[in-house]
């Protein structure tokens, strides 16, 4: 990232920062039940998951982790697709990645909760991860 904070995911049990649930923007509402279906897959059932809408892209990270599970369920999301991870073990999120690959899910930004990007807006962690992605695009 741009702050320098960018590290590695490595295979692991550690847990990683921050409270154990997802963030998820740019999904259709009718998608979310295909997703709940992935996490299911991958034993993260009962993960708590936050579906973030347009109008909460000018919100802290930190604000949006703090909402009740399942809130925007059922409400369409026009952000770019994006999941933020927290607390969940580097295991468990490599597992998660490998099961949205297999299932045909279309590409989502991927990030995993970091006490400097959790003070960050969305709209400031979506336009970091899309700044890394066409970094990685560029490379190749």
């Amino acid at each position: 990232m741009s702050d320098g904070t960018f590290e590695k995911v490595t295979q692991s049990e550690k847990a990683l920062y921050g409270p154990r649930k997802l963030l998820l923007c740019g999904f259709a509402a009718s998608m979310q039940a295909n997703f709940a279906k992935v996490l299911g897959f991958t034993g993260l059932a009962d993960l708590d998951v936050v579906w973030v809408a347009a109008d909460q892209a000018d919100d802290e990270i930190e604000q949006l982790m703090e909402l009740a599970p399942a809130t925007g369920t059922g409400t369409d999301s026009n952000l770019p697709r994006a999941i933020v991870v927290a607390g969940i073990s580097e295991n468990e999120l490599h597992n998660l990645m490998n099961t949205c690959r297999a299932s045909g899910m279309k590409s989502a930004l991927w990030a995993v909760l970091t006490p400097v990007s959790e003070k960050w807006t969305l709209h400031q962690l979506l336009a970091e991860l899309e700044a890394e992605r066409t970094a990685l695009q560029d490379k190749t």
